[in-house]
């Protein structure tokens, strides 16, 4: 099938391609609850070599840019305590881990989560995270700008291929949070 976004060879619906996914990815699919069918959750194979977002888009197609998302393991801190959190925001911004996060978590202090915490927690491969598949406790908070999408391109939860989701799935993942000004330019 043809990818509706980006200059991909092939687009399978990831219910199809539950081998070519993470554990955590393809439980993920399997047990899909939201509105928009799993089907339309679709997986591309990439290069893992064409990762740097500017290599990325000049060989699948520069509209990426303003259609990716990325997702971001952070975690919060309050008193002895710590907690973690996946955040999504367009490609083209940085996540307000300071004000927005800080804020929504409750925490007085927010930082990005190591990478050794950010895989270990996530059965994901660095790089590769996806808000699909995250820990069923941990909140994710997805600026709004991602929900309004036809289709996002995210991690598939390794660093070879890419899930293609309509934006308003996002929405409707666990613990789910749309937020405005998450991302910031």
């Amino acid at each position: 099938m043809r990818a509706p976004i980006g200059d991909f060879g092939h687009a399978t619906p990831a219910p199809d391609c539950l081998d070519d996914l993470v554990g955590p990815v393809a439980d993920a699919v399997r047990g899909w609850p939201g509105s928009v069918p799993a089907d339309q959750i679709l997986y591309v194979e990439t290069d893992p070599r064409w990762a740097d977002t500017a290599v990325f888009v000049q060989h699948y197609g520069q509209e990426l840019l303003e259609r990716s998302a990325n997702c971001v393991v952070v975690a919060g801190k309050r008193g002895g305590g710590s907690s973690l959190a996946a955040c999504v925001v367009l490609s083209t911004t940085r996540v307000d881990v300071n004000g927005v996060v800080r804020r929504q978590l409750g925490a007085r202090k927010a930082s990005f989560a190591s990478m050794d915490t950010a895989t270990g927690e996530t059965g994901m491969e660095y790089g590769g995270i996806t808000p699909v598949g995250l820990p069923a406790s941990w909140p994710v908070l997805v600026d709004s700008a991602v929900i309004d999408l036809p289709y996002v391109l995210v991690g598939s939860g390794r660093r070879r291929g890419k899930l293609l989701v309509p934006g308003k799935a996002f929405a409707e993942l666990p613990n789910a949070v749309v937020l405005e000004g998450l991302g910031v330019a």
